[in-house]
């Protein structure tokens, strides 16, 4: 896969990355039959993002981001694209994050996400949105995340994410 980014905003060194976690990651920008991007808005760190995360256990990529989906937007997909690897090392976490990303469309109807508690806690919730609202969103978001991970982090990956899918995307305006 192709790199789309590489964030560290935190300036780890080569040394201080040898000793980090790693952990792997799949997420993406989802369509539906409308053209319209799902993203979720964390209201308790003031911030929007894609859906995706964590492989668990021995899962593939595609399956992460397929049980992530049916967690997080309540659908299932089919990938039609890989669009390529962020690499974030966040010093604040002592994590070099590795996401494998995808341009994928809902097979069928949309259900209802099954949050974790943790999500619910930090008020997860899904928008379907088009894409400019969509970029929109993700960039304001820099400005109202409230942690340093989303600010750092999560929201210029997702933008990146989200712009490195917009050429195969039918746009709706």
């Amino acid at each position: 896969m192709k790199e789309i980014l590489i964030l560290n905003p935190e300036n780890a060194t080569e040394e201080e990355v040898k000793n980090y976690s790693r952990r792997d990651a799949a997420r993406g920008v989802v369509v539906d039959d409308q053209n319209k991007l799902a993203l979720l808005h964390v209201s308790k760190g003031k911030y929007y993002k894609l859906p995706g995360g964590g492989l668990e256990g021995d899962e593939d990529k595609f399956t992460a981001f397929r049980r992530e989906c049916a967690e997080e937007i309540g659908s299932d997909v089919e990938i039609s694209v890989e669009l390529g690897i962020v690499v974030e090392y966040r010093k604040i976490f002592q994590l070099k994050q590795t996401s494998y990303c995808y341009l994928a469309k809902v097979k069928s109807e949309k259900g209802t996400p099954d949050f974790t508690d943790e999500e619910k806690a930090n008020g997860f919730e899904v928008a379907w949105v088009s894409y400019a609202d969509a970029l929109q969103l993700l960039n304001e978001s820099r400005d109202t995340a409230a942690n340093l991970e989303g600010r750092e982090y999560i929201v210029p990956r997702d933008i990146a994410i989200l712009k490195a899918a917009e050429p195969r995307l039918p746009l709706v305006m």
